[in-house]
């Protein structure tokens, strides 16, 4: 029962802007020099700048360590990420 709980646990750590460790990651979906797009145990998250990257991927602790001038975060409240059987767009935009 604790470890189901603690699997929904979603934690950003930003540091300076240049940095950030994140965690409840259940997929990175796409990510570029401009923009990293995450599902999270919280819902999609976008993260916008430049120059980012992702330096560690842990899925299957769902960490994620990245890196670049962080310009935004911004959450979508798509979140539910038990509609597998929808599509990513559709989820998305809904």
């Amino acid at each position: 029962m604790e470890e189901k709980a603690a699997s929904k646990v979603h934690k950003v750590l930003l540091t300076n802007r240049r940095g950030g460790a994140l965690n409840g990651v259940i997929d990175v979906l796409s990510f570029d020099v401009g923009e990293i797009l995450l599902e999270t145990e919280q819902g999609m998250l976008m993260i916008k700048g430049n120059d980012l990257h992702v330096n560690r991927l842990t899925l299957e602790k769902g960490e994620v360590d990245i890196e670049g001038r962080i310009d935004s975060l911004a959450y979508s409240d798509v979140g539910s990420t038990k509609r597998h059987n929808e599509s990513f767009l559709g989820r998305l935009f809904k």
